[in-house]
């Protein structure tokens, strides 16, 4: 818990540590477009509403029909609680969703790992897309930011990779022949099945279309949680839907830096692209310290919120 935390702050501190914090109070109160955060805010509730709801969906099949709200206050509570110790979300929902609802836990555990793997596939479709439109950009970041494209491309050219690439394969075989004849294996066989049925739980998806119009919601309302912050700031509202879907996909992967919501990987990513369409160091920090600051309070009330309505609807 305590690495996260010293991490982003550390990163946090070398971005900023020559930043003049005097402009930020000046901008919240007499220059910010208010309504503009609004909208964005808006479309980050929305987000977590329609993956509750998508959520719901993947464990129909299973024979488990928890209430919508309930699968929706489960997620406000995962963010919240991801960021004291990032990544225990995806446990904290399912244990959420099995005290109010009965859902059991590895089932539904199970789901949130095919949830993943279908959100995995749209990050990888949406960054391909993005990486072949703004080549020339990715480019001039990963030079700027120290990246040698090069050495990667050769690493994975190099027989030598495919040969340690084997070897960590068959550890991972080996050790898990040994598991399964550990006698303490036969004491989680069930749980495994369970959460192995969840894995499983889109095969027999009722409402396929419906599945594929949450997913394109929830992604459509992440990109304008964060595009929609461009016209709060006079500095940033030129900027284009693609510089969006560029700056979007960049601070994107730098939420899987285990930091609180990202922060510090995500200031810097964000920081830096915005530069390369012409946004000053100043003026992009600033839009980074801001918009990260109100989205992360988000998360913290909408956290508050979905557990004080399950407090209430207990009582």
């Amino acid at each position: 818990m305590i690495f996260p935390l010293f991490l982003g702050a550390f990163i946090l501190y070398w971005v900023y540590r020559d930043f003049d914090f005097s402009r930020v109070e000046g901008l919240l109160l007499h220059e910010m477009e208010w309504g503009w955060m609004a909208l964005s805010l808006v479309a980050g509730v929305m987000s977590h509403l329609l993956r509750g709801w998508r959520w719901c969906l993947t464990l129909e099949p299973l024979g488990e029909q928890p209430r919508r709200s309930t699968a929706a206050d489960a997620i406000f509570i995962s963010y919240a609680g991801s960021l004291l110790l990032p990544r225990v979300g995806e446990v904290t929902r399912c244990g959420v969703l099995a005290r109010y609802d009965g859902v059991p836990f590895a089932r539904s555990l199970g789901t949130v790992v095919t949830e993943r793997l279908v959100d995995m596939l749209c990050m990888a479709l949406i960054t391909g897309v993005t990486f072949v439109l703004q080549m020339p950009l990715f480019m001039r970041f990963f030079n700027e930011t120290g990246t040698k494209i090069p050495s990667v491309l050769h690493l994975v050219t190099s027989p030598w990779f495919y040969v340690a690439l084997c070897c960590v394969g068959g550890v991972v075989v080996l050790l898990c022949y040994l598991v399964r004849m550990l006698s303490f294996f036969e004491r989680v066989k069930g749980i495994a099945l369970d959460v192995w049925q969840g894995v499983l739980s889109l095969r027999k998806l009722r409402h396929v279309w419906l599945f594929v119009a949450y997913t394109l919601g929830i992604w459509l309302c992440y990109y304008l949680h964060f595009y929609l912050t461009f016209f709060c700031f006079g500095f940033s509202a030129g900027l284009s839907m693609l510089a969006g879907l560029v700056m979007f996909v960049g601070g994107t992967f730098a939420v899987l830096v285990p930091t609180p919501n990202g922060a510090g990987p995500w200031h810097f990513a964000v920081i830096t692209m915005m530069m390369l369409y012409g946004v000053s160091a100043a003026d992009a920090s600033l839009f980074a310290l801001v918009v990260h600051a109100v989205q992360t309070l988000l998360v913290v009330l909408l956290g508050m919120a979905g557990w004080m309505h399950l407090q209430w609807r207990r009582r």
